[in-house]
């Protein structure tokens, strides 16, 4: 069973996350939204703001365990710094989680800054991407 969770400030990881829906066999819902039952991949995905990832996002994870969760692939968006994974792969590892090598971040925009982003091409190359993860 799959699992997407995002938090989306704007907009942009909630636009990935309900792109893969088909994909992976699951529901987009916003990190508020424990996960009950194990799940074998988690597809978690946010921004960044300020320089860090939402205090939701953080909260999620720490709720997070190795009996709920076998492995976890992150996902994002970000306009100004490369990629909100390190922190939430760092917070992951830390609650003993498995977290995917492959990870996966595109431009999102922030007013001027990347304006469209993510675009269609950057939600094809998602849904590419994520289709490499999949585990039969």
């Amino acid at each position: 069973m799959n699992a997407i969770r995002y938090y989306s400030k704007f907009g942009h990881s909630k636009q990935m996350a309900e792109a893969i829906e088909t994909l992976v066999g699951a529901k987009a819902v916003e990190v508020t939204k424990p996960i009950v039952e194990p799940v074998d991949t988690l597809y978690l995905g946010c921004g960044v703001m300020f320089g860090r990832i939402d205090g939701k996002v953080v909260s999620f994870i720490k709720t997070l365990t190795p009996d709920k969760v076998k492995r976890v692939v992150c996902f994002g968006s970000c306009a100004i710094i490369k990629s909100p994974v390190p922190r939430m792969r760092q917070l992951l590892e830390a609650q003993g989680v498995t977290v995917s090598s492959q990870e996966f971040t595109c431009r999102g925009s922030m007013g001027p800054i990347h304006s469209g982003h993510p675009d269609t091409k950057d939600i094809e190359d998602f849904c590419k991407f994520v289709q490499t993860t999949i585990q039969n």
